[in-house]
């Protein structure tokens, strides 16, 4: 029998609870132009369809006046903000603990133990899957990183290697210049059949000028799988790519910020991103000798090249 539920509920994968009132749930997003706004507005989407409901959208610009912000936020009677994006998180920062905050929209999160929310960095547990099941014969996988910007994914990916039975070579480099070194170094030991390289949301160790065009010609001439967090990357030669999937994002942090206005005050801290979009490189993949099946191969969402 179907049961038809009023808006006054919101699935979630734990059961139902209470949706969001029309003010209680708001969404604090950086004011940018597109194509980033659009980003942002997916999220967005999610989040209403989620919570059932609009929620109030408050854009930020990088000269806001949070005090001011959180008092409109009071006065509109906002219980819980779903902070998107630097400016989200700059702002959520400022407000007094009478707020409840779930970060979203960004790769790092400062304070993350202190926290709710899902940040945009692909699970590792999820890339390493993806990398076993398209390379069964790798055994390594190395990244040059940045402590600035990456050091705090290391153990999450330390313990999804070893639980895909794979050995984690990560190379710190503080600078752009070492980067460089680091990735020669790496790529000319490295041997196709067993390495693998990730290039992880760093924008100091995946510079995209001069670090990714050197980085994707020295792994095409070795024969070295190439994995990252962008679609573009394997537009330009990666073998795939995870990336967000913003509308389910925006459902998934819809789903903390309904449990918080139901007094669910859970753990903190900012889990690594599932809600995920893949895409593949067919001629990448044939150049370094991996066949997937069209079976496989219509799992992606995008596909290149372009037929």
């Amino acid at each position: 029998m179907l049961i038809l539920l009023p808006a006054l509920y919101a699935a979630t994968a734990y059961g139902y609870v209470a949706a969001a009132g029309p003010e209680a749930l708001a969404v604090v997003y950086p004011d940018i132009g597109q194509p980033y706004r659009k980003v942002f507005t997916e999220i967005i989407d999610g989040i209403e369809e989620q919570a059932r409901t609009r929620v109030k959208g408050y854009p930020v610009a990088s000269n806001a006046d949070f005090s001011e912000l959180q008092a409109t936020l009071k006065k509109n009677g906002g219980k819980v903000v779903i902070a998107l994006g630097r400016q989200g998180l700059q702002a959520a920062a400022a407000f007094d603990p009478s707020v409840s905050v779930v970060v979203g929209g960004v790769s790092s999160v400062p304070d993350a133990d202190k926290l709710r929310g899902i940040s945009l960095t692909p699970d590792p547990a999820l890339l390493f899957s993806h990398l076993k099941s398209l390379v069964p014969t790798v055994k390594r996988v190395i990244v040059v990183y940045s402590p600035q910007y990456s050091q705090s994914m290391l153990k999450t990916a330390r313990d999804a290697a070893r639980a895909q039975g794979l050995e984690l070579v990560p190379l710190e480099a503080a600078d752009l210049a070492t980067a460089v070194r680091r990735y020669e170094s790496a790529l000319a030991g490295a041997d196709g059949r067993t390495d693998a390289l990730w290039l992880p949301q760093d924008p100091v160790t995946v510079e995209e000028t001069t670090v990714l065009p050197l980085v994707l010609k020295e792994s095409w001439n070795r024969n070295v799988p190439i994995f990252s967090s962008s679609i573009l990357h394997v537009k330009k030669g990666a073998l795939f790519a995870l990336f967000p999937n913003n509308f389910e994002l925006g459902k998934e942090l819809a789903t903390i910020a309904l449990g918080m206005l139901n007094g669910d005050s859970g753990r903190a801290g900012v889990a690594p991103l599932r809600a995920v979009r893949t895409a593949f490189n067919t001629r990448t993949a044939s150049h370094i000798g991996i066949n997937v099946a069209s079976g496989q191969q219509r799992t992606f969402d995008f596909v290149y090249p372009e037929p």
